[in-house]
């Protein structure tokens, strides 16, 4: 049939004897589908943000990423998690990526957790992997799990026959 190389070539010879020109369907795609839409990753969303001048009472949870630069009172759930500086933060953190920047009041769980040089937590850390840089104030303890985000529920011991139920004689 007709080979690309003669489509590409610049000059009459690509338009002699009959040469080959794209059909419209071949150079546009039809306007229910493309390509790309079915084909490309969905895209991710921006963070949000919490602006300093904002108070929230209440829990925050979400997929995505979270920027606090204002005042929680009240637990936080999400991807990643970045405490702005002039933050507060008085609950439970739960986030895959955590970077404290400002001020947080209660316990800290996250697969990777930073400490900045400006970073103030009171509470218990519980983590898979720790970075505290020096001037970082920090009141509580530390520890290393595998599985921080699963919030301390044991896993069952054996999974598949029930436990024998007491009997009363």
């Amino acid at each position: 049939m007709f080979s690309k190389s003669k489509i590409n070539e610049p000059g009459p010879k690509a338009e002699e004897g009959g040469a080959h020109k794209p059909a419209a369907s071949e150079s546009s795609r039809p306007a229910g589908k493309s390509d790309f839409m079915s084909s490309a990753p969905k895209a991710k969303p921006a963070a949000s943000t919490l602006s300093s001048d904002l108070h929230i009472t209440g829990n925050i949870k979400t997929t995505g990423d979270i920027n606090v630069e204002g005042t929680v009172e009240g637990d936080i759930r999400a991807h990643l998690l970045t405490v702005g500086e002039s933050a507060t933060i008085k609950g439970e953190v739960v986030a895959d990526d955590v970077v404290v920047n400002g001020r947080v009041v209660g316990r800290v769980r996250g697969l990777k957790v930073r400490l900045t040089a400006t970073a103030r937590v009171e509470g218990d850390i519980i983590h898979k992997t720790i970075a505290i840089e020096s001037g970082a104030h920090f009141e509580g303890s530390v520890q290393r799990q595998d599985d921080p985000l699963n919030g301390g529920k044991a896993k069952p011991a054996a999974q598949g026959a029930p436990a024998p139920a007491a009997s009363n004689g």
